[in-house]
């Protein structure tokens, strides 16, 4: 059935730190406050999780920073790859206790993350994002334009009233700007770049596995975001999938059937259902493993090219191909 769309502001928690019923649902912008994550023991201390992560694909880089508070650490990431030579330098530094600065809402307030070898800077800025990272030997300056019109997908997943989470996923955000790989700067051509911010705010259960895809690119004139994911989001009602044209995002309702293999991760994956049909051909896979014994993650993050078809609510068909972004696995015990 379709979810319930939400179109006015609303806050994610009740007083006593409980699933507000009528925060469920998703909106086309981000409606949700959510100030009540991560406000001491009494409301959940160990579950809740909150983050900002951001992607920027290039035709010759591709970039990531993570900034991001799991109560128990403070988890942050800066990682650059060269397209053409599939080198990657990147610093992952969990600090146990540690904190890192995040707005309690998105877009209220900057977010902030220093460890040694690495600062991340996300601030707003007038027409967009400001993304500053720089980790040894590597580090970018990118604003993540957002245009007038711009949809972006909101969802709100209720496991219980306990559990839950909000999450943002912004796709083709034009970005501009620079980047820094082992003593050469290169361009972030406007035109030719895109960014996707992955917004989360939640208290999550402790055992969870996940797939999510994501794509942004100029195909046959037409500006396509693709947004799709699963597991997670199995028997909850709510979905976290949506195809964007032109600024304009269309909501998928269906949870989607993903086929892959990843152990043979070259391999095309297959994500249809709810109108689309879409094949996803890697060329990298970003895996990481960590095993600490009672919080352990395993992530295999695919980056490759999406093509397929769409067929919108209204009965329209849409052809996309050649859209660069990710397929991912994720296991998190956390």
């Amino acid at each position: 059935m379709p979810e319930r769309e939400l179109t006015s502001p609303v806050s994610l928690t009740l007083p006593g730190g409980a699933l507000n019923p009528d925060a469920v649902g998703w909106a086309r912008r981000p409606l949700v406050d959510t100030s009540g994550i991560g406000r001491g023991i009494g409301r959940g201390w160990g579950r809740n999780k909150r983050w900002e992560y951001w992607n920027v694909i290039t035709p010759t880089h591709i970039m990531a920073l993570t900034v991001s508070s799991i109560d128990y650490a403070a988890v942050s990431e800066v990682w650059v790859f060269d397209r053409a030579t599939q080198r990657e330098i990147g610093t992952n530094v969990s600090a146990v206790l540690g904190r890192a600065t995040l707005p309690a809402s998105l877009e209220q307030g900057p977010s902030r993350a220093r460890a040694k070898d690495l600062a991340i800077d996300i601030d707003e800025v007038p027409g967009g994002t400001r993304l500053r990272a720089a980790t040894h030997r590597a580090s970018f300056d990118v604003v993540a334009e957002l245009p007038d019109g711009h949809e972006r997908l909101a969802v709100v997943v209720p496991w219980s009233a306990r559990r839950f989470q909000y999450t943002v996923k912004d796709v083709a955000r034009p970005a501009s700007g620079r980047v820094a790989f082992d003593g050469e700067i290169f361009d972030v051509p406007a035109g030719e770049s895109w960014a996707v911010l992955d917004h989360g705010r939640g208290r999550w259960p402790y055992d969870i596995r996940w797939n999510w895809g994501a794509g942004s690119g100029i195909s046959d004139g037409r500006v396509i975001g693709l947004q799709v994911g699963g597991k997670w989001t199995e028997g909850t009602g709510a979905t976290e999938n949506a195809v964007l044209i032109d600024g304009r995002l269309h909501k998928i309702h269906d949870e989607l059937t993903w086929d892959y293999d990843i152990w043979r991760w070259r391999q095309p994956w297959r994500v249809s259902g709810g109108g689309l049909e879409a094949s996803f051909v890697p060329f990298f896979d970003k895996r990481t493993r960590t095993d600490l014994g009672v919080v352990s993650s395993s992530t295999d993050q695919c980056f490759g090219t999406w093509s397929g078809t769409f067929r919108t609510a209204e009965g329209d068909d849409i052809a996309f191909d050649g859209i660069v972004g990710w397929a991912e696995e994720v296991h998190n015990r956390w």
